[in-house]
């Protein structure tokens, strides 16, 4: 099953980790996204940002 992630927020003034995970996960800019396939690891990192992203499934 894949996944689309689309970051929302900014990640200035966010701890370093958040950063990581989120230029981890694709994301480059404000309002860009990626089609990821849902395996537990990328479903962990969409957890540990959900604050600064938003996701929605793919058929």
């Amino acid at each position: 099953m894949k996944i689309k992630v689309t970051q929302v927020r900014s990640i200035i003034d966010r701890p370093e980790r958040q950063k990581r995970t989120v230029r981890a996960l694709g994301l480059k800019k404000m309002n860009a996204s990626v089609e990821v396939e849902a395996t537990p690891q990328i479903l962990g990192m969409v957890r540990k940002v959900s604050h600064l992203i938003t996701v929605s499934e793919l058929a």
